[in-house]
């Protein structure tokens, strides 16, 4: 894969005629994509560590759509989808769209229409990777204290004052504010209540 490039669209469609429209649209608005013809192919190909979004045939040879969806989510792969289809139905749809899909288009589907979805979908995956890396690194900085100070922080984020927290640890409420500071400055948090949505994001609890 090419080191250039930022985004992905990925495009399961068993219609030969279908996988050569969608990428030329896709390639007109400037967005990378790659064609597959069955869910096989896709997971034979490594998916891609960037932004990017599947759009996806409901029914398809082995494997319909909504299975596969439900493979991908059981092996905590969270790509995007953008399910497409000429035989979909209304409880076919509602099925997809509360497994998290982004969109259901039936075909012919308008190809703004498409664009918009996959718009969406890719700023979903942004979303969810800047999440991730978020977190990520979180827990870096989480890791780099002592076991003192995630004592600390605990008590901290619970809504306890120094004085609460020397009484608790059988410690001086000086050593409390000296290791409030040391662990506040690791975890570059401007305020305790930033400390506070990072102990949440991290499931630090008393």
């Amino acid at each position: 894969m090419d080191g250039s490039i930022q985004q992905l669209v990925l495009v399961v469609d068993d219609d030969e005629a279908m996988r050569v429209a969608l990428s030329y649209l896709f390639r007109s608005v400037n967005l990378p994509v790659k064609v597959f013809s069955t869910t096989d192919e896709l997971l034979g190909s490594k998916l891609p560590d960037l932004e990017s979004c599947l759009v996806l045939d409901i029914r398809l040879p082995g494997v319909n759509g909504l299975e596969f969806q439900d493979s991908l989510a059981l092996a905590g792969i969270n790509i995007p989808i953008v399910f497409m289809t000429g035989h979909g139905d209304i409880p076919m749809s509602v099925r997809a769209m509360r497994a998290g899909a982004v969109d259901f288009l039936p075909k012919p589907f308008r190809e703004q229409d498409m664009l918009d979805a996959v718009s969406r979908a890719l700023a979903q995956d942004r979303r969810r990777r800047a999440g991730e890396k978020s977190i990520l690194r979180l827990r870096a900085l989480y890791e780099g204290l002592t076991p003192r100070e995630r004592e600390i922080m605990a008590l901290v984020t619970s809504g306890l004052r120094n004085k609460q927290i020397a009484h608790q640890l059988q410690i001086s409420e000086i050593t409390v504010k000296i290791h409030r500071g040391h662990l506040t400055k690791k975890m570059e948090a401007r305020s305790l209540a930033e400390l506070v949505t990072m102990a949440e994001a991290l499931g630090v609890k008393r």
